[in-house]
C-alpha cells in the first residue's frame, strides 16, 4: 500500500515536466556565464527553487482541476491522482501547503545567495516576485477564480517561465541587466507557452465541457495551430538574433539543429484532426525545448 502511495505522489509531481521548468534557470545562468559573472550558489539554488515551484504548480493543478471539474471523462493524458482517488483532496491540499513553504524558504536562500540578506530595495523586489510566483503556481487552476480558466495561463507562463525566470536568474548572478537578455528570456517564454498551448489543444474538448476557457477553447484549434507556430518560430528567431548580436564562433548556432524536430512537429500540429493524438508530442516538445537551451548554453560556455 505504501509503495502504491509513493508512486501516486511521484505521478502527481509530474517529474517529466522538470526539464522544461529548469530551462529558464539554465538560460539565465548560461547568459551570466557568457557575460563573465557566474555564482555556483545562485545556479544550484535557482534550480532547487524552480524544482519546488514546478512541483507546487503540478500538485495545485491536480487539486484545482479536480475541484473545478476539468478532470472529467473527456480529459486526455495520464489520470490525475485526486481524480482517480489515489490521493485525497485533503492530502493534496496539505502537500500544496508544504511545498509552498519549501519553495518560499528556497527562494529566500536564492535571493540571499545573489544579493545578500539585507532589506534593500532589490531584496524586497525579489521577495515580491517570489511571492507572485508562488501565487501564480497555486492559482492557475486552484482557488475561487483560477486564471487558467479565463485564458490567462499563457500570459503567466510567458512571464514567470520566460521573462522573470531568465532575467531574474541572470540578475542574481550579475547584479545587472542588459537589453539583449530579453531575447533569450523571450525564447524560453515562447517555448514554455507552446508546451501549455499544445496541452490545451490536446484537452480542448474536456476543457470546453468543464468551462475551462483556455485560448484554444476561445479561438479554436485552427487559430491555436498558427499561434503554436508563431511561438516556436519566434523563439528560434529570438535566439538567432541574440547570437548575431553576440557572435564569436559558428558553433554558437548549434541550437538550430533542433529545427529537425520543430519543423515536423509544427506540420503535425497543423495536420492533426484528433486532439488526443497530440499527447505524445507534449513530452517531445518539452525535451526539445530543454535540448535547445542546453545546446545554446554549452556553445557559449565551450
Amino acid at each position: 500500500m505504501k509503495k502504491q502511495k509513493l508512486k501516486a505522489w511521484i505521478r502527481a509531481s509530474r517529474l517529466r515536466t522538470l526539464p522544461l521548468a529548469f530551462s529558464c534557470s539554465l538560460m539565465g545562468s548560461f547568459a551570466a556565464w557568457h557575460d563573465g559573472a557566474f555564482s555556483p550558489a545562485v545556479f544550484w539554488m535557482a534550480l532547487i527553487t524552480t524544482l519546488f515551484l514546478q512541483v507546487l504548480s503540478n500538485l495545485a493543478n491536480d487539486y484545482g482541476d479536480s475541484v473545478n471539474g476539468a478532470d472529467n471523462i473527456l480529459r486526455v493524458g495520464p489520470a490525475r491522482t485526486v481524480q482517480s482517488g489515489a490521493i485525497s483532496r485533503e492530502e493534496m491540499k496539505s502537500a500544496v501547503i508544504l511545498t509552498s513553504i519549501l519553495a518560499f524558504m528556497s527562494g529566500i536562500i536564492l535571493i540571499g545567495a545573489g544579493i545578500g540578506f539585507s532589506f534593500s530595495p532589490g531584496w524586497l523586489a525579489f521577495l515580491g516576485l517570489g511571492l507572485l510566483a508562488l501565487a501564480a503556481a497555486i492559482t492557475y487552476t486552484a482557488g475561487s477564480k483560477p486564471y487558467g480558466y479565463v485564458g490567462l495561463g499563457d500570459l503567466f507562463v510567458f512571464l514567470f517561465f520566460g521573462l522573470t525566470g531568465v532575467m531574474g536568474t541572470y540578475f542574481l548572478h550579475t547584479q545587472t541587466l542588459n537589453a539583449d537578455i530579453l531575447l533569450p528570456a523571450t525564447a524560453v517564454g515562447f517555448l514554455s507557452t507552446a508546451v501549455l498551448n499544445l496541452n490545451n489543444m490536446r484537452d480542448v474538448q474536456g476543457d470546453a465541457l468543464s468551462g475551462k476557457n483556455t485560448l484554444v477553447v476561445k479561438f479554436g484549434s485552427k487559430t491555436a495551430a498558427w499561434y503554436h507556430a508563431f511561438l516556436i518560430l519566434g523563439a528560434l528567431i529570438a535566439l538567432i538574433v541574440w547570437t548575431l548580436l553576440n557572435y564569436r564562433h559558428p558553433a554558437q548556432f548549434v541550437f538550430i539543429i533542433t529545427m529537425l524536430f520543430f519543423v515536423p512537429h509544427i506540420s503535425l500540429v497543423f495536420r492533426n484532426k484528433v486532439p488526443a493524438e497530440l499527447d505524445p508530442q507534449l513530452k517531445k516538445l518539452a525535451l526539445t525545448t530543454f535540448l535547445t537551451v542546453i545546446l545554446f548554453g554549452l556553445a557559449l560556455m565551450l
